[in-house]
């Protein structure tokens, strides 16, 4: 069930306005030739994979896949679970007949094998929901809603949903409200559609899930990545290779999406969660987002970047970000149902504590360039911004502006 559409966000007064990081990304330099698959995995290099795995691997969690099911190729070998097909097609949940949930199980947990693609956390693991082929759900989202709920009821931490619809179903948030309750912690892309309807994408757009964006090797936000309140964090997403069809015989070169964003934000959470195996998914959520990659607030996330770039190097190689409560839901600010009353975690001494207002809060966005001035240790961050939101483009003197409508359970 490929992304093919997303997101809007509800603006007070819209004019043009567009987006524009510069990124550094220190240890990028592709020694492999061009047919090389890890030399087209330039988002490795960008996040400095190599010093990453030497600390976590992602080992010990698992990662659910909800998607067109996932096929056990070289890269994938011993790295794939069945969890639940409610498709209906033949075979099962590890048969793709599409190549896009494979794709985003590589991303994920792939070890290069076979000249395959190598995941950025390539000692996690995946289990497999098969939802069915194309963008489009079934009448009220009930197979992606079972889906969603079977993978709840699994052993897998993280639920990554690299699919999105313009309708929100009621069974389907109904869904995600129970995979909250089950401690998971849930990634969706927010949509491919931003350069024409720019809907608000679900399950992206629902209380509790992460929404995705993406951004290209240039450090640019995609064009086509949907902006709206629901935005939470931004992921690399463009010219990354991709199973070409059902085959699964060759890669081709993606033009990328917010589903491949996603799959590499959920690869993120799993090198930090595999090491603090103890923290819950807001926990991990929480560090996430305090450490993501930005120069502007983190109390007025973006609609175009939410809360940054996500980078799990400085809590991996510098113990940055702070967990803060066990039972508190980062992007709503409200307990999670179904945790109980957890204690908040030690935090490193330099971490401040999380202060994220609550998911679609009010709050501007940013209508001149931000700062350049850099804090910290920049060379650890991996993902350095030196430039942020352009200065809006007024239409008939009009200046952009937008308002986060609140989004609660």
């Amino acid at each position: 069930m490929p992304l093919q559409s997303g997101a809007g966000r509800r603006i007070a007064t819209v004019a043009s306005a567009f987006v524009v990081l510069v990124l550094v990304f220190p240890g990028l330099a592709p020694s492999a030739t061009a047919d090389d698959i890890r030399s087209k995995l330039w988002h490795l290099g960008a996040m400095g994979a190599d010093d990453l795995w030497g600390v976590s691997t992602g080992e010990g969690i698992k990662v659910a896949v909800v998607d067109t099911g996932v096929s056990e190729t070289p890269s994938l070998k011993g790295r794939v679970h069945p969890g639940k097909d409610v498709a209906g097609l033949p075979g099962g949940s590890t048969d793709d007949y599409d190549g896009h949930g494979t794709t985003m199980a590589e991303l994920i947990v792939g070890s290069g094998a076979g000249g395959g693609i190598k995941g950025l956390a390539p000692g996690a693991e995946v289990v497999s929901f098969r939802t069915g082929l194309g963008g489009k759900f079934e009448k009220k989202g009930s197979r992606s809603a079972e889906a969603i709920r079977a993978a709840a009821d699994s052993d897998a931490r993280i639920i990554n949903m690299s699919f999105g619809s313009d309708f929100a179903y009621p069974d389907e948030k109904a869904a995600v409200k129970y995979a909250a309750s089950k401690g998971k912690l849930m990634f969706a892309g927010v949509g491919n559609d931003g350069e024409k309807k720019n809907f608000i994408g679900y399950p992206a757009a629902f209380p509790s899930v992460t929404g995705v964006s993406a951004a290209d090797k240039s450090g640019k936000v995609a064009k086509f990545s949907e902006r709206g309140d629901y935005v939470d964090l931004t992921a690399p997403g463009l010219d990354l290779p991709e199973w070409c069809d059902e085959t699964l015989r060759s890669y081709c070169d993606g033009e990328g999406g917010t589903s491949a964003a996603t799959a590499i934000a959920s690869a993120s959470a799993a090198l930090i969660w595999s090491k603090h195996p103890n923290w819950t998914a807001n926990q991990v959520l929480r560090v996430l987002l305090d450490t993501a990659g930005r120069d502007w607030p983190k109390d007025d996330p973006s609609m175009y970047l939410g809360y940054g770039l996500v980078r799990p190097a400085p809590n991996l190689l510098k113990d940055r970000g702070n967990p803060g409560p066990a039972d508190v839901d980062p992007l709503t600010n409200e307990k999670t149902p179904g945790l109980g009353s957890g204690k908040e975690a030690s935090a490193s001494p330099s971490a401040p504590v999380s202060s994220q207002p609550p998911k679609g809060s009010t709050g501007g966005e940013a209508e001149t360039a931000a700062s350049s001035s850099k804090s910290g240790d920049d060379k650890d961050q991996l993902w350095v911004i030196l430039g942020s939101i352009a200065a809006a483009v007024a239409i008939g003197g009009g200046a952009f502006a937008a308002t986060r409508a609140r989004r609660r359970a």
